[in-house]
């Protein structure tokens, strides 16, 4: 079952590297022209993936960059934040997937319903209000990274070493996942999320690595696809991730893999309090501009 999904991911990814190329090739003298500093984008696009495989937003990070330096316009930034990470994503699913111990059931079951939520889910949350769903989960985020912190210091019983989930938690787990595939169209991050689940469910915390990674990584190709269709992206950009991006994957694939469970509970909460404060920041900067 695994090697089926291995499989698709090469396949979903390497229909998208093809078009990719198609598409490099017939703009070939454009393309090294775009805004950029070759050596800035080589470094930049290491760390962004670097953090982003800690499940740091790459799409808050990349946002943040391209904009100050002026790297790509706003019509063309959406196309590009889902571009550039196609290659990285697709690299950090096949690793995390390989090298983490996870039950292929529940690997596939929480893989199908984020990628169903994410496909299903406009429907259902265009009716929702962003802002009041961003307080609701940025508070949630600080009280799981509170659970987890108190664990550390033995205030309460800590997270468990499952690789795997049956019955009713799997299908708690299924039901949270599909609606945090929901909610990515409404730009609110499911990485963060997930993690807490994962964590909150018994599971070894290393496991929501391999469940994000996977979903995204047959969610976000099919869509890029479009935006270079109609070229409403950087050619340059991308392609630099795709290349040192991967290197930045490849480097924290290596620490999270040899991390044990005690230092990967801090980082799960280093992350969660991250995501949690940045969506209210982002909730009060949008409070001041209206």
């Amino acid at each position: 079952m695994v090697t089926i999904v291995l499989s698709l991911i090469v396949l979903v990814n390497g229909i998208f590297a093809i078009r990719f190329i198609q598409d490099l090739i017939a703009h070939k003298g454009e393309v090294m022209k775009e805004p950029g500093n070759n050596i800035f984008l080589s470094i930049s696009s290491a760390c962004i993936f670097f953090l982003s495989t800690f499940g740091v937003s790459d799409f808050a990070i990349s946002t943040i960059l391209y904009r100050k330096k002026k790297l790509v316009s706003d019509k063309k930034l959406p196309g590009t934040l889902n571009t550039q990470c196609v290659i990285p994503v697709a690299v950090m699913a096949l690793a995390y997937i390989s090298v983490i111990k996870v039950e292929p059931v529940t690997l596939i079951v929480c893989i199908l319903a984020q990628v169903i939520g994410a496909y299903i889910g406009p429907r259902f949350v265009v009716k929702l209000e962003p802002k009041v769903i961003r307080k609701f989960i940025s508070i949630g985020l600080l009280v799981a990274a509170m659970f987890i912190l108190a664990g550390k210091f033995n205030l309460v019983p800590s997270g468990g070493n499952a690789s795997g989930l049956s019955g009713v938690k799997l299908i708690i787990a299924a039901i949270a996942i599909f609606i945090y595939g929901a909610l990515n169209n409404i730009g609110i991050g499911s990485y963060s999320l997930t993690m807490a689940t994962v964590y909150a469910l018994g599971l070894n915390p290393a496991i929501a690595f391999p469940i994000m990674m996977g979903a995204c990584t047959f969610a976000v190709p099919i869509g890029s696809m479009q935006f270079i269709k109609y070229g409403e992206y950087s050619r340059k950009i991308t392609l630099f991730t795709a290349i040192f991006g991967v290197a930045g994957v490849l480097c924290a694939v290596y620490l999270v893999k040899s991390l044990n469970v005690s230092m990967l509970q801090w980082v799960i909460a280093a992350v969660l309090i991250y995501s949690s404060i940045s969506m209210i920041l982002e909730d009060r900067k949008m409070k001041k501009n209206a």
